[in-house]
């Protein structure tokens, strides 16, 4: 069985949990907490969780770790069995995470850990996020679903990494960037919170959250 290592605060970590619970794929779960361990890091070489460990060793970084998984249970259609859907997936994804939220971590520090950003960062982040924003609302449909009427992997990502873009962005600029330009995330994530395994992730993170986990 898969064993899955990370934590339930890691929208990372929720995103492959997400993922193997949506697509019946057995696995356990291991706590792993930041900073790895000198044990960890041969498991996680780039210090992150989410990692897994199967029959063939460990693996880290959340997209490898989700096309792994399509790759081994080819019979979930985790991505779409057309190419060209496929490739629109694989698109709308790189923009939510490379685009966005990869950006907007940029403002963690201060936005949820009581740090300090700079001017010089927010300004670039904001820059940066004002372009892609409106990538991303070229893209996605909403209709319900980020990539038309069929549930699929990019809702995955979507539910991990939109509310900390809208969240980072009202805690540092005073203004939820993806409802300014209309998205309505909330409802979204209300769609996306009818099916049981995004009810299972949120109801973990929030557990978590109590626990001080």
């Amino acid at each position: 069985m898969i064993k899955l290592h990370g934590f339930a605060l890691s929208n990372y970590y929720n995103k492959v949990k997400f993922v193997m619970l949506e697509y019946g794929i057995a696995f356990e779960e291991v706590t792993a907490k930041l900073p790895l361990s000198e044990a960890q890091l041969a498991q996680s070489p780039t210090a992150k969780v989410p990692f897994i460990e199967t029959e063939h060793g460990f693996l880290c970084e959340s997209e490898v770790i989700v096309e792994y998984l399509a790759a081994c249970y080819p019979e979930k259609h985790i991505f779409s069995a057309d190419p060209w859907k496929a490739a629109k997936e694989r698109e709308l994804i790189a923009v939510i995470e490379t685009h966005l939220e990869l950006a907007v971590r940029e403002l963690y520090a201060e936005a949820f850990f009581g740090g300090t950003v700079s001017a010089d960062v927010k300004a670039s982040v904001e820059k940066r996020l004002n372009r892609y924003i409106a990538s991303f609302k070229r893209l996605a449909k909403f209709a319900p679903y980020v990539g038309g009427e069929q549930f699929g992997i990019v809702d995955i990502v979507a539910f991990a990494s939109l509310p900390l873009v809208a969240m980072a962005t009202k805690a540092i600029y005073g203004r939820d960037f993806l409802s300014e330009e209309g998205i309505d995330w909330k409802r979204y994530m209300k769609v996306i919170e009818e099916r049981p395994a995004a009810a299972r992730v949120s109801a973990d993170r929030k557990a978590s959250i109590v626990a001080g986990i």
